[in-house]
């Protein structure tokens, strides 16, 4: 367990403004305490800092998990951002996207969000910006990628993808062996 080293937190906080832009600071400055990110094992966990403190006392080979993990670096440096950040990230998103009900299984069995199943999108997004996706009762079902910015979708075909899937609340049950 270790602070990130510069070009990681580069890596991780682009990855992050992509979705919640400059509320990163609301991420680690709460009423409820400090909070930081933390490397274990190349995983990138969020933690109280006397969580982290106490977790120092145990062996690094001992530690399995401590604080909620958001993800991990990949062989190739890059950053992936996991399901379990989504609790976090959700109420912080500038960019949301909204589910029709019979849209929602698709999403979350790990399908693009088509134009025919998106209920409604935030005003101005632009193409490639990372969004949140919600369920139309505004529970938030994963993470994508805007295909198409706020206008291209108004006069998109409707089965043209509008959001690419990038992590939905599925993974907790087909990959939970691998999100810790």
């Amino acid at each position: 367990m270790r602070p990130l080293t510069e070009e990681e937190t580069k890596i991780f906080f682009e990855k992050l403004s992509r979705y919640i832009g400059e509320n990163i600071k609301l991420l680690l400055d709460r009423p409820d305490g400090t909070y930081c990110f933390r490397l274990h094992k190349d995983r990138v966990f969020y933690v109280r800092e006397e969580i982290m403190k106490l977790a120092g006392n145990i062996a690094r080979k001992n530690l399995i998990s401590m604080g909620t993990c958001f993800g991990k670096f990949t062989g190739s440096q890059k950053f992936k951002l996991h399901i379990t950040a989504l609790d976090f990230i959700a109420p912080y998103a500038k960019y949301k996207v909204w589910v029709k009900p019979s849209a929602e299984q698709q999403f979350v069995y790990g399908h693009n969000v088509m134009k025919s199943g998106l209920g409604r999108i935030t005003e101005n997004t632009p193409q490639y910006q990372g969004v949140i996706v919600y369920s139309m009762n505004d529970l938030p079902l994963g993470f994508g990628v805007a295909a198409k910015s706020t206008q291209d979708c108004r006069r998109a075909d409707p089965m043209a993808i509008v959001s690419f899937h990038q992590s939905d609340i599925g993974e907790y049950i087909r990959s939970e062996d691998k999100l810790v």
